[in-house]
């Protein structure tokens, strides 16, 4: 265990948290993080059982390395509540943080609840004010926990209290982790830098980025700006440019490489078909982001470099799944916004191919589909804009929408036709 200050208590430990919010506090000082996992131990058994010390390992296209983290300082599980009261209550925590996915600020989760009953403590204990950070993938994730506090209050003094003494700091978080696999484990064996031993590593891609409202009021905080946090007044510019380029190409990459026969997201970069959307759906991103063109450009580049790396497995599944909710937010809002700035400018080749290629989904593809929201398989171009953006339902987007998914059907049928005739007698492709 490590002489850290623990002064952060984290929600939801599971791997990205200790790829992202535990990596950065590592760099960033002498804090700890004390976590709590959802209602099972087990997470919280494995960290204990090795001192809460774990393998951080970086896979990059050339290889991987490996870091031994030790920014975690105490782990239990969420069903702990004496402990969670106990630690939210001191006045060496100031900082709460949460990974606990978007389902966890709907109404039924218990996490606004367990949130609650820990600022109680702490009122009651009388250890001051507070900031509770979402790490979450939402817009406007201090607001949607701020909302998600309030409506878990029953008692309007402790409602006052919070609104005097807790911050809800807004926060953009990125860095693909994907599932340890037990290859990962028993390859640490020969990885230097490894925790020997270790069974609860994580491996993530070597792009991290965090920006963070700078809205703590004085609350004292982990210098994580010294470890590449940017600390800024406004994160909407910054979650825009996330949601537009980087997962707005990712649900245009699934739903077509899917369509075009790819597993993963390097697979499908690697089509210049996959490509050439992409780029146009980027295109158009960049015409609408409140930022500077050379920053725009720069975060395309880094997207490039990141989809191509083939050590990152990202499966397409995997991304395609809530559609519904995802587009909206990923692709129609750019529509709207250069619809607002140009009304004659139309809806773009790489937005209109990424309806498509969605519809082209749920229709001719119904066994991969994982979307409550999604429309049937015997859906049309209008019961498609009903679900996602039933405003753009005019003549010049259906044309649109439409001519794009005649696209991806010819080049269904090409596609097909060109594997029947470079087949050999046995049926592997030459």
């Amino acid at each position: 265990m490590t002489e850290r200050r623990p002064g952060i208590v984290h929600v939801g430990v599971g791997a990205f948290a200790r790829a992202h919010l535990a990596w950065y506090t590592q760099h960033a000082g002498e804090w700890g993080i004390t976590a709590f996992t959802g209602r099972s131990p087990r997470a919280a058994d494995a960290l204990v059982a090795q001192d809460c010390r774990y393998t951080l390992v970086t896979r990059a296209a050339s290889g991987d390395t490996a870091e031994v983290v030790d920014a975690i300082v105490a782990a239990h599980p969420g069903s702990d509540d004496t402990a969670w009261r106990r630690v939210v209550a001191s006045p060496e925590t100031t900082i709460v943080t949460l990974t606990v996915t978007e389902q966890g600020y709907r109404p039924g989760s218990d996490v606004p609840a367990r949130l609650v009953a820990g600022l109680d403590a702490r009122r009651a204990a009388g250890s001051g004010r507070i900031a509770l950070v979402s790490l979450d993938n939402l817009t406007h994730n201090g607001a949607v926990l701020r909302d998600a506090v309030a409506s878990a209050v029953a008692d309007p003094e402790l409602q006052a209290w919070i609104d005097e003494h807790v911050t809800f700091p807004s926060s953009m978080v990125d860095r693909i982790t994907p599932a340890t696999t037990d290859a990962d484990v028993e390859a640490l064996a020969d990885l230097p830098g490894a925790l020997p031993g270790d069974r609860v590593p994580v491996v993530t891609e070597p792009f991290a980025e965090w920006v963070l409202e700078d809205a703590f009021d004085g609350i004292d905080r982990p210098a994580w700006d010294t470890a590449g946090v940017r600390l800024v007044d406004d994160v909407t510019p910054y979650e825009q440019r996330k949601l537009w380029l980087l997962n707005g190409s990712h649900s245009l990459l699934s739903y077509l490489g899917l369509e075009r026969g790819h597993e993963t997201v390097a697979a499908a970069m690697d089509d210049r078909v996959c490509r050439a959307a992409v780029e146009d759906l980027w295109d158009e991103a960049a015409l609408e982001l409140p930022l500077p063109p050379d920053e725009v450009a720069a975060a395309r580049a880094a997207l490039v470099d990141r989809f191509a790396n083939p050590r990152i497995r990202h499966t397409l599944r995997q991304i395609a799944s809530g559609g519904s909710q995802k587009l909206p937010v990923r692709v129609v809002d750019v529509v709207r916004h250069r619809l607002a700035r140009d009304p004659a400018a139309g809806i773009g080749p790489g937005a209109a191919t990424a309806i498509a290629a969605w519809w082209s989904h749920v229709t001719t593809q119904p066994d991969l589909v994982d979307d409550a929201g999604a429309p049937g398989a015997d859906s049309d171009v209008h019961d498609v804009l009903a679900v996602i953006a039933p405003d753009l339902d005019t003549a010049a987007v259906v044309e649109a929408v439409t001519a794009a998914a005649d696209r991806i059907r010819a080049a269904r049928t090409t596609a097909s036709r060109t594997t029947t005739s470079t087949s050999t007698d046995e049926g592997v492709p030459a």
